[in-house]
């Protein structure tokens, strides 16, 4: 099966993330690169992939996938073989889709409230309950470690690491050791480290 994926990605956004489970899966894969300062990612031709004009985005044949977790869900499993996602008879793979969805549907939309100051109102109306049961469930899976699902690394590590780096730096979580201690370990994953630094030259080009 042809495995190559085309790559719809601008840098330092969401699409970062991408990059490093594309790199950690040692993927075949282009880059479609988008200027998001540019608004290249509202020109037609990239609406008509995704109507939402967000990145990250793949191609696999006559597929195309948007949103980060279904992104990262397939490629793991289109790499089956290198390991990154528990096989649907592993015993971790019901836990691994289960931190895979808490991220798009509790921690995205919390973090979302915290930093622009909105109010998410009642926790039983809430999709994900409150902000501090939110970092506090994350937490607590964390401190099993070293990895979200204990001793396995997985693809859905790259997808929580990168965002940790991200959200610790601008303070949308609280600055706790295991946040903390947790981004280090999947920054140091060298296909993660590869990534960023990817990333940052991909940014740098672009100021220029």
């Amino acid at each position: 099966m042809n495995r190559h994926v085309t790559f719809f990605y601008a840098p330092q956004s969401r699409a970062t993330g991408t990059l490093a489970v594309l790199e950690a899966l040692q993927a075949d894969y282009d880059i479609h690169l988008l200027d998001l300062r540019a608004g290249t990612q509202r020109s037609p031709g990239y609406v008509a992939i995704n109507p939402m004009g967000k990145v990250p985005a793949i191609r696999h044949g006559d597929a195309v996938v948007t949103e980060q977790v279904a992104v990262t869900i397939y490629l793991a499993d289109l790499y089956a073989d290198r390991g990154l996602a528990p096989a649907l008879d592993d015993p971790l793979r019901g836990p691994y889709l289960r931190w895979l969805a808490f991220y798009g549907s509790c921690f995205e939309p919390a973090i979302t409230d915290r930093s622009l100051g909105r109010d998410a109102g009642d926790p039983s109306s809430a999709g994900y309950g409150d902000y501090d049961s939110v970092m506090h469930a994350l937490a607590l899976q964390l401190e099993k470690g070293p990895w979200l699902l204990g001793d396995r690394f997985t693809a859905a590590d790259v997808l929580w690491g990168t965002a940790l780096q991200w959200t610790l730096r601008f303070g949308l979580v609280p600055d706790r050791a295991v946040f903390r201690d947790y981004a280090a370990r999947v920054a140091g994953v060298p296909a993660v480290a590869r990534a960023a630094e990817m990333d940052a030259a991909h940014a740098a080009r672009q100021a220029a």
